[in-house]
């Protein structure tokens, strides 16, 4: 049988690689104690090309096409032979393929987070990730610096360094780039060009090209993300003052269906608003001075009514005790109220502040 292996590889005038693997580089082609039989027949296929090696040394490199391997097309081969009138014996070489097509959808991330200094939030820890390609462009320096004689290589043998490659690149291409932490969403493409070209000659001594490179995101810390989503919905809300006012009026139909709670809701309502009022003044104001923030507000006064009893002005009376007498019928929704601030008496039930005092207070029977 070893008799027969022997006859039948030497009769193999052919040599070639068809590649059914996604991920093989480099592929040494399997010569029966690596004699090549004279005049034989090489086979590069399109995003292929060969290399020969003669006891270590790299000769002779082919491009796609089929050649006749005869010493016209060996050059190096024959000057390290020392052929000068050509060769007519088979002859020993180590042949190998090498796959230069473009390896797609390679991943890359930092494993630790990126401390930059940003203009917005001071210094800050970033993380980001994506997907590159890459290509062999010098055949013979993949081998020399790369693949060596290893009878097959895959890009896994050397995709964690260029992984490495990749995310020490992305530090420095970031910190040159001062991009805002809030504007890298929409130079993502910026970036990724920058990086790509920056790391280029770092892939051009492995005989390689880096053909595209993605960032497909840029994030922060958790705790600066909830702290953006917060400052988010502030911004959402708009005017502080508006907004208190709105969730007080949506809360008045709960307290309408409290017993006795009314009185209560209808005070609460005042101070909501004198509250709110003096929010939005101190928001409006602005006011820069430490010192100020250190001392406390004045504690909200109640609204106090007048209003017309009989013919005569009576009060001022507060929330309570507006409510007390719409509950005895001394104060009805056409009672003239009044207030500082306001230009005339209006009735009572025409006044914000006053109309839930009769949310309970059945109107009057309809005459017969």
């Amino acid at each position: 049988m070893a008799l027969w292996d022997k006859i039948r590889h030497e009769l193999i005038e052919i040599i070639e690689w068809t590649d059914n693997t996604p991920d093989t580089m480099v592929y040494k082609f399997p010569v029966y104690e690596n004699e090549i039989k004279n005049g034989a027949k090489l086979v590069v296929r399109e995003s292929q090309a060969a290399v020969f090696l003669n006891e270590g040394t790299l000769a002779d490199v082919f491009k796609p096409g089929t050649y006749s391997l005869v010493t016209q097309n060996l050059p190096v081969l024959a000057r390290l032979k020392g052929w000068k009138y050509g060769f007519e014996s088979p002859f020993k070489a180590d042949v190998f393929f090498l796959s230069t097509r473009v390896f797609t959808d390679r991943k890359w991330g930092t494993k630790n987070p990126i401390m930059l200094r940003d203009a917005d939030f001071g210094l800050v820890r970033l993380r980001a990730f994506g997907t590159f390609a890459i290509k062999i462009t010098d055949p013979a320096a993949f081998v020399r610096q790369i693949a060596g004689t290893e009878a097959r290589f895959t890009l896994d043998q050397i995709e964690e360094q260029l992984r490495d490659l990749v995310c020490a690149r992305f530090a420095d291409a970031l910190g040159s780039s001062k991009i805002a932490a809030l504007d890298l969403a929409g130079n993502y493409d910026k970036i990724g060009g920058f990086i790509a070209e920056r790391i280029q000659k770092d892939f051009e001594a492995f005989g390689l090209h880096i053909v595209n490179l993605l960032v497909e995101n840029v994030s922060m810390p958790p705790e600066v993300e909830a702290a953006l989503d917060k400052r988010t919905s502030m911004g959402v809300i708009g005017n502080m003052g508006q907004y208190t006012q709105f969730q007080t009026a949506n809360a008045i139909p709960d307290a309408a269906k409290n017993p006795g709670g009314l009185a209560g809701s209808a005070a609460g309502l005042a101070m909501g608003i004198n509250m709110a009022n003096t929010m939005q003044q101190g928001i409006a104001a602005g006011v820069g001075a430490g010192a100020a923030a250190m001392v406390p507000p004045p504690l909200p006064a109640a609204v106090a009514f007048y209003v017309a009893i009989n013919g005569q002005q009576a009060g001022p009376f507060d929330a309570t005790a507006l409510q007390a007498k719409a509950a005895a019928g001394q104060v009805t929704r056409q009672t003239l109220a009044w207030k500082p601030g306001m230009a005339a008496w209006l009735p009572a039930g025409d006044v914000p502040e006053l109309a839930p005092l009769f949310a309970t207070v059945p109107p009057p029977l309809p005459s017969t």
